[in-house]
């Protein structure tokens, strides 16, 4: 059978989803970054005259011959499947569309959206592929972690945004309290930053104490990104609260985590962070960083069995 299709527009949170569960559907699902031409890419996911061109001549290929199951992300996915739907594939869209949901099999949005209906799933936090056997790879991909003095904190950073208006001297005073508390205990420090991590933030990881023992990640030159061997050697995870794919991995592990400046949040992503401390999944930072045990949030699994028995998927 022609392995499944995960499609997306190359970002890294729409492509981690995407590819997230349709490998978790199909282990052999292929992966295809679109590249939308105009006028098309402005209305996506509206069917307008000549969209079968919308997404160049090799990507006809998949309307000529379409994957029994595509599984979409973000808003230009959202007209490629809508296409091969057409065409005969089953077609899965994950997050709100924004037009009706009919258009596909079956649309998989976070709960802090509004969007609901018949062939709506709703989850708690976003889909990505962080399972034990993820965390055991992890762990043996990045071996130097486990020589690490424990406990080990390490603090995954994202940076300011619309809904999360962080300051740089707060988040000075965050790398110092952990510094701090680490070298106290006699533990170890890691802190890794992420796209959206401002230059001055990035300058402060860097400027960590070097008797700290830890690993510390601004960009890959600093080597290959540790960030999947962070999560599994953790003895506890500190978030900014500003990435909803960020916290829901981190949750997804079997280490505490905590929340740093949760009251900062406005919107949807402080609506998804109230929902976990409600479940104690997460702590808000304290300066105890007590141990605390919550069974690991892993949506991707659940979803996937949802669709097998709705779409009678094999």
């Amino acid at each position: 059978m022609t392995a499944s299709l995960a499609l997306h527009d190359g970002r890294a949170g729409n492509a981690r989803q995407a590819l997230a569960l349709a490998q978790a559907l199909d282990p052999g699902a292929k992966e295809w970054t679109l590249e939308p031409q105009s006028p098309w890419r402005r209305f996506a996911p509206l069917l307008l005259p000549g969209a079968t061109r919308a997404f160049g001549s090799a990507f006809t290929a998949y309307l000529r011959l379409p994957p029994p199951l595509v599984i979409g992300c973000g808003r230009q996915a959202a007209l490629a499947t809508r296409l091969l739907r057409q065409r005969g594939s089953l077609a899965v869209q994950v997050l709100d569309p924004r037009i009706d949901a009919r258009h596909w099999d079956a649309v998989v949005v976070p709960e802090h959206d509004a969007l609901r209906g018949s062939n709506v799933i709703t989850t708690l936090g976003s889909l990505h592929p962080v399972d034990d056997d993820f965390l055991l790879r992890a762990i043996a991909g990045f071996p130097e972690l486990a020589l690490l003095p424990t406990p080990h904190t390490v603090l995954l950073v994202g940076g300011p945004s619309r809904h999360a208006p962080l300051e740089d001297a707060a988040f000075a005073a965050l790398l110092a309290q952990l510094s701090a508390h680490a070298k106290a205990e006699g533990g170890s420090f890691s802190a890794i930053a992420s796209r959206r991590t401002p230059p001055a933030w990035r300058q402060a990881i860097t400027a960590l104490p070097t008797e700290l023992p830890g690993l510390r990640w601004c960009d890959s030159s600093d080597g290959a990104n540790p960030y999947a061997g962070l999560l599994a050697s953790a003895d506890r995870l500190i978030c900014t609260p500003d990435s909803v794919n960020m916290l829901s991995e981190a949750a997804a592990t079997h280490a505490p985590v905590f929340v740093w400046s949760a009251d900062s949040v406005h919107g949807r992503p402080r609506t998804f962070i109230d929902t976990l401390l409600e479940r104690g999944r997460i702590h808000p930072l304290d300066d105890t960083l007590a141990p605390f045990s919550a069974p690991p949030l892993r949506e991707t699994m659940r979803v996937a069995e949802l669709l097998r028995t709705r779409l009678q998927l094999p």
